[in-house]
């Protein structure tokens, strides 16, 4: 097992229009590829695979929208959290967004109670597959 570190950060996103925000994150560094490999798999087999290699749609608790999400439902839901598993790394992106549409006003970052919640989830999906971080 290693001992991997986490860390809150912010990531600027140069390739998009210039006063788009900064991208938030939480990031997990210094994972080992059999760690990152036992992640990939267990997210595979909750069915959260984006279609991408390395990206997973981790869904938002019903409880956890915003109000205006709540009213969007319907046509821009459902909302996930993007989660990237990367060479040594895991970054779960802070923003909430729609499958459904990609640009709204509901597309917006989590609230603190759900970005606790939502590391909080990563965190102990991590110990529970015996990954110190």
């Amino acid at each position: 097992m290693s001992s991997a570190s986490s860390e809150a950060g912010i990531a600027q996103d140069t390739n998009t229009h210039k006063e788009r925000d900064p991208m938030r994150y939480y990031l997990i560094d210094d994972l080992q590829e059999k760690e990152l490999a036992q992640l990939t798999s267990l997210l595979q087999d909750m069915e959260f695979s984006a279609g991408m290699d390395g990206v997973f749609w981790i869904p938002v608790p019903d409880e956890n929208l915003e109000p205006i999400q709540r009213t969007h439902t319907e046509t821009c839901g459902p909302f996930v959290m993007t989660l990237e598993v990367e060479e040594r790394r895991v970054r779960l992106e802070l923003l909430v967004r729609a499958r459904g549409r990609m640009r709204c006003e509901c597309v917006c970052y989590a609230s603190p109670a759900l970005q606790t919640r939502m590391i909080a989830w990563l965190d102990e999906t991590l110990r529970d597959l015996g990954i110190v971080i």
